[in-house]
């Protein structure tokens, strides 16, 4: 059976298309059969991804990083009726941060991951959507796409570096929005500084901002506080890089919360952000729903 691999060449900054000859050479030795469709640009990954659904593909592989992922996922369900199966989903990791591969503890060298597409094994992972958009890993709106927006320009960092820079440069901004959030047991109405959605725990290759989310217990995990300070800003950054005990959701302008769904209405408009790709730089209404065990994903 052929595997249908999605290759974006821009990921990690082009190194994915230096990297691919690896790649490849790791399927061929694993005894992976494929067939490649090169990106040519954003979102082209979900356009081939569709296709390939269409052509009756029964496993498709993301070849980059944590945007790649999110493309490739948001072209599948957007591909396949809801209700019905989606084809099954691997990883070649090609990214900077790698965050969904970490947070299902799976390996990034190539050839071990070549070998666990080849193996065949499976598991039911969640998937989740904002705006009707589908995303595997995490989506935010306030702070996060801030980050994405300003790391996006940085040239002259690469890397996890950019990420951090991105981060303080955001917290530097200063940023708050008026908002009002409804989720399954709970709402909450004023001020904010973030919001983050996690169906993992880790983004951005060193923040854990939804530390206790878990891709496979069918819900949304949201972290969501404000802080008004931006010394305190940045006094919580470090905590923020705490996947365990003494994680910045514990503190007192923080909460972390468990739901199924969640909405959100602001005053003022706010970037938003799903796998790390910005999707819209001003929405006013968001809704974020979880599609339990969605994806069956290539694992060990």
């Amino acid at each position: 059976m052929v595997a249908k691999i999605i290759l974006n060449p821009y990921s990690a900054r082009w190194g994915a298309k230096e990297r691919f000859p690896e790649a490849v050479a790791a399927l061929e030795s694993a005894g992976v059969a494929f067939d490649v469709a090169r990106s040519k640009g954003r979102n082209d990954c979900m356009k081939l991804a569709e296709e390939a659904v269409n052509e009756g593909f029964s496993t498709i592989i993301a070849a980059g990083g944590d945007g790649t992922i999110g493309e490739v996922v948001n072209g599948m369900a957007q591909a396949t009726p809801e209700g019905e199966d989606l084809p099954t989903f691997g990883i070649i990791p090609l990214g900077t941060a790698n965050d969904l591969i970490c947070n299902l503890n799976m390996p990034t060298d190539l050839n071990e991951a070549a070998k666990i597409i080849a193996a065949g094994k499976t598991r039911q992972m969640d998937l989740c959507a904002v705006n009707g958009r589908f995303f595997a890993n995490n989506a935010a709106i306030g702070l996060e796409p801030q980050v994405t927006i300003t790391q996006e320009k940085i040239g002259w960092l690469k890397g996890i570096p950019r990420y951090l820079y991105a981060a303080l440069s955001a917290i530097y901004q200063g940023a708050s929005w008026e908002a009002e959030l409804e989720w399954d047991n709970g709402e909450y109405s004023g001020p904010i500084s973030l919001v983050s959605v996690g169906n993992g725990a880790r983004t951005g290759g060193l923040f854990y901002m939804t530390p206790h989310a878990d891709l496979f217990d069918g819900e949304l995990t949201f972290t969501f506080g404000y802080v008004k300070s931006r010394l305190r800003m940045l006094s919580l950054l470090p905590l923020a890089m705490k996947p365990g005990k003494g994680s910045f959701v514990e503190k007192e302008d923080m909460n972390e919360i468990n739901t199924t769904r969640l909405s959100i209405k602001l005053k003022k408009l706010s970037p938003s952000h799903a796998d790390g790709e910005l999707f819209d730089e001003e929405v006013r209404e968001v809704e974020y729903r979880i599609f339990p065990g969605r994806l069956t994903i290539l694992m060990p």
